[in-house]
């Protein structure tokens, strides 16, 4: 009753009795699809708007709803684990097998010396925090969990639930949500499943979109050896006969099955499958998402600017996802699949190396990418907006030497360096420091729980939020740690 225009589901024919003249259940579902197509398409977006909107409830439910607010982060996650003492935190009084092979540079701070390999950052150096005294001594890598979830029992080979703790991204996802609808509100660029954490308990539609899919990239080999070809996504191509009005159409016909199916459903799969579809209809139709990974609709002079490396693509392109609308964009800045291309234990076993044949390639690269990327938020005056990180799971051993290598480094969970800019923080300063070998903490330990915390705060998470477990059971999203004051 109430459609006076034919819809997509005018063939089930729902008001007409089929064989006896009962109430059956197959008339029954026929009568319920033809309702739910009633629902138009702007609908069911504005319902899903409103759905993504956080809610500052310590349960996550019920209460005012605030709107988002339009900050964002940006992960560099550089995967394998960076030595230390070869970048931020260098020893350059010790004894060479500590030291390590590369030499100290002055930056704009006062007193303060980073690795020769990255004078960009030295340059400008104002614009950075760097963390000296980071605790990791959980976390361990593939996969990556610790220190993306900032949950010290996520840790997969000691924990059969450790996959089960949500990513800091899947957190933001889902009680911040995108900074517009039509955009996801967690994006990975993504080399190996094993190196980020994903939505575990929280469910799978806050799993983190795919970024690869939909962008244009030069393809690398696993030692970093560009291939000459690109990817050839397909996202956002509509197959040959199929219109935007006949998406809307097929996809209103599979949430109504989907809602007929969601009732038997018990670990999110189908909310999942809803909210991606959701989602795939609004990217397509806005062109807003399609805009954004299109890198040709940026000015020659910034492509240049950024360059033609895949990492240095990848940052380009998370840049135009947060002035697009995504809350969180984590870049997995590695070649190699395994455990990452900063693993750098010197096995001569590309691309790992040691110091000198594996880091001293990277750090160039990644100078000019990290330096890049902020100078740019900076002119576009978006750095207060975006809080940009970079770190790995954990540092490398004060002494060189491992695995028979001349100059490599073992993991070394103790402590490790990380860098910080933007998020409308207090930057250029160093917080905590190592002792002389660089092997432990001496001053001003921060958790991941603390990291977390300061990202939270920034993107107006209120701390004291929980989820459920599939028993029922409240989990904190922070277990314990505060913001890191000094960045107030």
């Amino acid at each position: 009753m109430g459609h006076s225009h034919p819809h997509a589901f005018q063939f089930f024919q729902p008001r007409v009795r089929e064989g006896l003249v009962c109430a059956s259940r197959r008339n029954f579902l026929k009568a319920s699809l033809a309702g739910l197509a009633g629902l138009t398409v702007p609908a069911l977006l504005e319902q899903r708007a409103n759905a993504l909107t956080p809610d500052p409830s310590p349960s996550g439910r019920g209460g005012l709803v605030p709107r988002p607010t339009g900050k964002s982060v940006i992960l560099l996650w550089m995967a394998g684990g960076p030595s230390h003492i070869d970048t931020w935190d260098m020893k350059p009084d010790r004894p060479a097998e500590n030291r390590g092979p590369f030499s100290p540079i002055a930056t704009r701070l006062p007193g303060v010396r980073i690795c020769e390999y990255l004078p960009k950052q030295a340059a400008m150096l104002e614009k950075f925090t760097i963390l000296r005294s980071m605790d990791c001594r959980h976390s361990n890598h593939e996969p990556n969990m610790v220190m993306q979830t900032a949950n010290l029992e996520a840790e997969p080979r000691t924990n059969p639930q450790a996959r089960d703790y949500p990513a800091i991204g899947s957190i933001v996802a889902k009680h911040h949500g995108p900074n517009h609808p039509s955009m996801p509100a967690y994006a990975a660029f993504m080399r190996s499943r094993s190196h980020l954490a994903f939505a575990g308990w929280l469910g799978r539609q806050y799993d983190p979109f795919m970024a690869q899919q939909a962008a244009t990239l030069p393809i690398y080999d696993l030692v970093g050896g560009d291939t000459g070809q690109t990817t050839n996504p397909s996202l956002f191509q509509l197959p040959a006969g199929i219109t935007l009005d006949r998406i809307h159409e097929r996809r209103a016909l599979v949430e109504a099955f989907d809602g007929i199916r969601s009732e038997m459903d018990t670990n999110g799969s189908m909310a999942a499958m809803d909210r991606y579809g959701q989602q795939a209809v609004e990217m397509i139709t806005s062109r807003r998402a399609e805009n954004a990974f299109d890198l040709s609709r940026e000015p020659a002079a910034i492509r240049e600017r950024y360059g033609s490396h895949l990492w240095c693509q990848q940052a380009l392109l998370a840049r135009r996802l947060v002035e697009a609308g995504v809350a969180f964009v984590t870049l997995d800045l590695s070649y190699h699949t395994a455990s990452g291309t900063w693993d750098t234990h010197g096995d001569n076993i590309p691309p790992y190396g040691g110091i000198w044949n594996g880091l001293r390639p990277l750090l160039p690269l990644f100078d000019h990418l990290v330096t890049t990327l902020v100078g740019d938020l900076d002119q576009r005056s978006l750095l207060d907006d975006v809080l940009v990180i970079a770190m790995g799971e954990f540092g490398r051993t004060p002494l060189l030497g491992t695995q028979g290598s001349t100059d490599g480094r073992n993991h070394w969970p103790v402590v490790m360096s990380m860098c910080l800019a933007g998020g409308g923080f207090r930057h250029g300063q160093v917080i905590g420091a190592t002792e002389a070998d660089g092997g432990s903490i001496k001053e001003r330990r921060v958790t991941p729980g603390d990291l977390a915390a300061t990202i939270y705060h920034h993107m107006g998470v209120p701390l004291n939020t929980h989820y459920l477990d599939p028993t029922g059971r409240p989990r904190p999203i922070i277990d314990s740690g505060s913001v890191i004051r000094e960045l107030l």
